[in-house]
């Protein structure tokens, strides 16, 4: 898309290419795959997006839509996976069709990280299982991989506008993606869940120049492959969780 469309429309540029790249891969066979894990293994795939006009964050259980197998749950699969990678104002946001007291409207949804970076489960969830009395005999694990460094980088920040704005988002995304690792740690904790994460260490080096640099991304893949590969181990607390409260623990 050319600027002046960009600006005056949705977005800078156009989803279509992408939606054409996920509909190649997920297909009627891939949904299956999704369908079985969840009703035959319980195994959930969770996605999340921003429903920008109730600007509330939304999580779908995308096994219960793939266990539907129908043509419109596949085009709704399709289209959430969509959505969550809809960066607000760089991609056009998806609409879906909903209806309230027999009234139709649409939603306009975008990436999730437009209110949360990284999520697990809606506390809610555990409080409505306590409600109902519910005993969860199984050991349960949580395994978070963020896809981001968690520590500061130091980068010059030229005097200008544009700059200015770039590096003060790139900072908030950058505490917020640390605080949510808090949040779900400290819910894991409330629900007897074990916490376990991995995220990009401050060894990785390769120079991030443009998003979707396709040579970082290889980088950044090869890197991970080398961790899992070597058997790094998870981290069990949120990145400077552990030392602070050691700290402050009253002296013997």
């Amino acid at each position: 898309r050319g600027l002046i469309s960009g600006i005056l429309g949705d977005g800078l540029s156009d989803t279509t290419p992408l939606y054409q790249l996920i509909s190649k891969y997920v297909d009627e066979k891939f949904l299956k795959k999704v369908a079985d894990e969840y009703t035959t293994k319980n195994r959930w795939l969770l996605i999340g997006t921003t429903n920008l006009d109730a600007g509330v964050p939304v999580v779908w259980n995308m096994g219960r839509i793939a266990s539907i197998g129908t043509p419109e749950a596949l085009e709704l699969f399709r289209k959430i996976m969509l959505a969550s990678a809809s960066i607000p104002g760089a991609f056009s946001p998806m609409l879906f069709d909903v209806e309230v007291a027999g009234k139709s409207f649409q939603e306009m949804h975008v990436d999730g990280g437009a209110i949360t970076q990284v999520f697990l489960y809606p506390s809610a969830l555990s409080a409505r299982a306590q409600d109902l009395k519910l005993k969860l005999q199984k050991q349960r694990n949580a395994y978070i991989i963020r896809n981001s460094r968690l520590d500061p980088q130091w980068r010059e920040t030229e005097r200008g506008t544009l700059s200015i704005v770039q590096r003060a988002i790139s900072s908030l995304i950058q505490t917020q993606g640390v605080g949510d690792l808090y949040r779900i740690y400290h819910t894991t904790q409330l629900d007897g869940v074990g916490f376990n994460l991995a995220y990009i260490g401050s060894d990785f080096k390769f120079p991030h120049k443009t998003e979707f640099d396709t040579a970082y991304m290889q980088a950044l893949f090869d890197y991970g492959y080398r961790q899992g590969i070597a058997g790094k181990e998870w981290q069990k607390y949120p990145p400077g969780y552990k030392r602070g409260f050691d700290e402050n623990l009253p002296k013997k």
